[in-house]
């Protein structure tokens, strides 16, 4: 049934202004004008959404939150760190990163890296 419509990634934030800065000057994500001073919302690919709100609980995240497939992920990589993004390290039993990259078995590769509000973000390039 839901399989049907579209989902948006939702995120806290402590802060919202520097959340929305990180969203617009680092990822490049334009703001929808219509979103409250208490949130913000940026519209992505094939009707999905990045939903920002205040939160106390932002942060406690252990695990990805949200994640954007992208079709070169290593060109992504290289133009996020132009803009200061780091990325993550992970050295875990069946997932190791090499220069923020990990490459699966099938050849998915995936990058994850960490918003002003500690956000864990990912992005992935599925196997050609």
């Amino acid at each position: 049934m839901l399989s049907d419509y579209p989902i948006v990634a939702a995120l806290p934030a402590s802060d919202i202004g520097r959340a929305r800065r990180f969203y617009e000057e680092t990822l490049g994500l334009a703001p929808d004008p219509d979103a409250g001073d208490k949130e913000a919302s940026f519209p992505c690919a094939d009707g999905t959404a990045l939903f920002v709100y205040r939160s106390s609980f932002a942060g406690t995240n252990q695990a990805t939150a949200a994640a954007w497939q992208v079709p070169d992920l290593r060109s992504v990589v290289a133009e996020l760190r132009s803009q200061g993004v780091i990325f993550h390290e992970y050295d875990l039993p069946g997932l190791k990163t090499e220069n923020g990259v990990a490459v699966q078995p099938d050849g998915t590769q995936a990058a994850w890296f960490t918003d002003t509000e500690g956000n864990i973000l990912g992005l992935s390039q599925r196997a050609t």
